[in-house]
């Protein structure tokens, strides 16, 4: 069995430093590792992510992230990801980590993602440079992900991205920015390579349980979503695609 802890908009700034870490330090009677889903700080500064490194860092277990559209806003994003990195924390995009645990190989591929939409309302790459830069980023995205998922030799793969593969776990967003929460685009990349589960974010209002169109459960960990410090689920080895239990 892999317990996998995850959870995402955390957020964390100055003011945040001590919120998490007493629920951060019993990580090791519940899990074996810790998935954080983009938006670790407010506005993308490395102050902010000096915080996040002070919150989440340096616990007993491994922590892998992907970066969120808030480490990203003060063009920040690379010296973001190098304090993560010197601090032990694994940052992904585009890229897949494998992590031994309790005698099995659990595989984490990982990307920011971006919007675009879903079927029947989805941007299309036409018109305007402007749209079709907007759609050829998503498409990128998610080229990206599958490329780092279908490279993974394990026994249990998780998708870890910001942006939400499926409306399901939109569902308490307006519809009318459901093209900016995500996109179908790394549903399919998902389902390409067949991940045991798919973990993401940035859906603050949004709902915790969906499924991709090839039957791989989705996660919303998104803390205002989840409300706690992180949840827990359990992929147990004898039967890896069919008992993923909530906790």
């Amino acid at each position: 069995m892999i317990r996998v802890a995850a959870v995402g908009d955390v957020h964390v700034d100055a003011d945040v430093v001590g919120r998490y870490r007493p629920a951060l330090e019993q990580l090791p009677e519940v899990a074996d590792v810790l998935l954080v889903a983009g938006d670790l700080t407010r506005h993308g500064t490395v102050e902010e992510a000096r915080s996040f490194v002070t919150e989440f860092g340096g616990l007993a277990v491994p922590v892998v992230t992907v970066l969120g559209n808030h480490d990203h806003q003060s063009d920040q994003a690379d010296a973001v990801s190098t304090v993560l990195t010197d601090a032990g924390i694994t940052v992904l995009e585009g890229a897949s980590t494998v992590l031994e645990l309790n005698g099995h190989r659990l595989g984490v591929a990982g990307v920011k993602g971006f919007g675009g939409g879903f079927g029947g309302a989805c941007a299309s790459n036409f018109g305007e440079r402007e749209m079709k830069d907007f759609v050829r980023t998503g498409e990128d995205a998610a080229n990206r992900l599958e490329a780092a998922l279908t490279g993974v030799t394990c026994d249990a793969l998780v998708a870890l991205t910001h942006y939400a593969p499926v409306p399901e776990t939109l569902a308490g967003e307006p519809p009318e920015i459901h093209a900016f929460l995500g996109s179908y685009q790394l549903g399919r990349a998902i389902d390409a390579a067949g991940a045991t589960l798919a973990l993401h974010g940035h859906a603050h209002h949004g709902t915790e349980r969906g499924r991709t169109p090839g039957g791989v459960p989705v996660r919303n960990v998104a803390h205002p979503v989840i409300k706690q410090a992180y949840n827990v689920y359990r992929l147990l080895s004898e039967e890896i695609q069919a008992t993923l239990v909530h906790a």
